[in-house]
């Protein structure tokens, strides 16, 4: 999922340096969306493995 993440802000980037601000504005939002998501996920694995006794390292 983060790499998806990164790959719609490279998608964003590219498309701002060419002025097409509607795709460079929706490629930023989703790789925004995607990116938070991704930490939701990943905070919840993390306490989720603290729970059950785990190593979270």
């Amino acid at each position: 999922m983060l790499g998806w993440a990164i790959f719609f802000l490279i998608i964003a980037l590219l498309a701002a340096a060419l002025g097409f601000t509607g795709v460079a504005g929706t490629a930023a939002w989703i790789a925004q969306l995607l990116f938070v998501v991704f930490l939701v996920l990943f905070l919840v694995s993390m306490v989720v493995r603290a729970m059950r006794g785990r190593s979270v390292a």
